[in-house]
């Protein structure tokens, strides 16, 4: 007769030598997969914060839905009118700024919307390549495991749609463009594209002239071209206004977190100031307000130039400006609370006030005032000083308003 205990034990399930071995090998192999997964994930994950490639196909395929699509033949057909177009601005611009613009006409590409989103990933990857390695790092460390490394490859996942619906949206409304790689190691000169689905669009909805508004927005965009190029100190100003702000943002990156989404809450909400600058440190808000001056500046002078050197070039050029700008203002719910959740309601924000900073500087200080605006760091309007003009033209050209 067997003894009860020993009965008993075998009973409660205790594991034979055969089966502990052989658990322990199921163990080890999972381990071993889990490891190899892990680096597998890791490698993955530390391959970059985005899937440009994703982005740029996300982009493409909604704009390929929206309405007012072009085939190439009939985009390359219009090359000729920009062509007739810039033939008329640039001599205009350099009578009216006192500068010699040569180049900029062999430097003009009309393309589609597809086309401009692959302009513009150039500079949103040169912008997220400044801050992978740092935040690669916080995110996903050597040897991080599989745990961090899915998070890692789960916030790219969600990154890239992000991006590709930005762009997507953006990619049905830019109409021109002064392409500029800020942050490239070769100073090259830059680039002036024309969306013509997006401005042959916009033009029937405002009920103008196709061929009018094409001038319109060439004479903008060349503007910026005279901004920059007669000015060399203005781009690597900026540049390096921009290389701190993000090497600032990989610093504190850790502790945007709850913060941002508390943010992002109060941005739809319509909260008191703008939920960017509430995620700024001190340093990074200076740097901030520093950019957003001079991109107002640079965007209120091409408002400002584009209708009073328009008046002379642009038949109808009233009736369009204030049909673009009523345009700009009605904006849809869902428009307004895009354009404010990624920081893009600041850009109609420095339309507005530059302009009125630009106008208010030539009816104080002539166009002496508009010349001296551009002749270097010292001489760019400070942030007090936009809504005040007469303060701008006190300090820098010594006259009483």
């Amino acid at each position: 007769m067997g003894s009860p205990r020993g009965g008993a034990g075998r009973l409660s399930g205790r594991p034979s030598g055969g089966t502990w071995q052989a658990g322990f090998l199921v163990g080890t192999a999972l381990g071993a997969a889990a490891t190899v997964l892990g680096r597998r994930a890791e490698e993955r994950a530390r391959a970059g914060l985005v899937d440009w490639r994703a982005v740029a196909n996300l982009a493409e395929a909604r704009l390929r839905r929206a309405p007012g699509g072009l085939i190439r033949l009939e985009i390359a057909a219009t090359e000729p009118a920009y062509g007739a177009a810039m033939a008329r601005v640039v001599p205009a611009l350099e009578q009216a700024l006192g500068v010699p613009l040569p180049g900029i006409v062999d430097r003009v590409a009309v393309v589609d919307r597809a086309g401009w989103v692959e302009a513009n990933l150039v500079t949103f990857e040169a912008l997220f390549g400044k801050l992978e390695g740092e935040l690669l790092d916080q995110l996903v460390p050597q040897g991080a495991g599989l745990l961090k490394a899915s998070v890692a490859l789960a916030n790219r996942w969600i990154t890239t749609r992000q991006l590709g619906f930005l762009l997507g949206f953006l990619g049905q409304r830019v109409l021109g463009q002064y392409d500029l790689a800020l942050l490239s190691a070769e100073a090259e000169p830059g680039q002036l594209l024309f969306v013509e689905e997006n401005i042959r669009a916009t033009a029937a909805s405002l009920g103008v002239d196709v061929t009018a508004f094409r001038t319109w927005i060439a004479l903008h965009e060349t503007t910026h071209a005279f901004e920059f190029e007669a000015h060399p100190w203005l781009r690597p100003y900026l540049a390096e206004r921009l290389e701190q702000q993000l090497g600032a943002f990989s610093r504190t990156t850790s502790s945007l977190g709850s913060g941002a989404a508390r943010a992002v809450g109060r941005a739809l909400r319509g909260g008191d100031g703008h939920w960017l600058e509430r995620l700024m440190s001190d340093e990074q808000r200076v740097l901030f307000r520093e950019t957003q001056a001079v991109m107002s500046l640079l965007e209120g002078f091409g408002d400002h130039v584009m209708d009073t050197v328009g008046a002379d070039l642009v038949p109808g050029v009233e009736t369009i400006s204030a049909r673009f700008h009523a345009r700009r203002a009605a904006r849809t719910p869902m428009e307004r609370a895009i354009l404010r959740v990624t920081g893009l309601d600041l850009k109609m924000e420095q339309y507005a006030r530059g302009e009125r900073f630009v106008a208010g500087i030539e009816r104080i200080g002539g166009t002496v005032a508009l010349r001296r605006l551009w002749d270097g760091p010292e001489t760019l309007a400070r942030d007090d000083e936009l809504d005040h003009p007469e303060r701008w033209v006190r300090r820098v050209l010594g006259t009483a308003a």
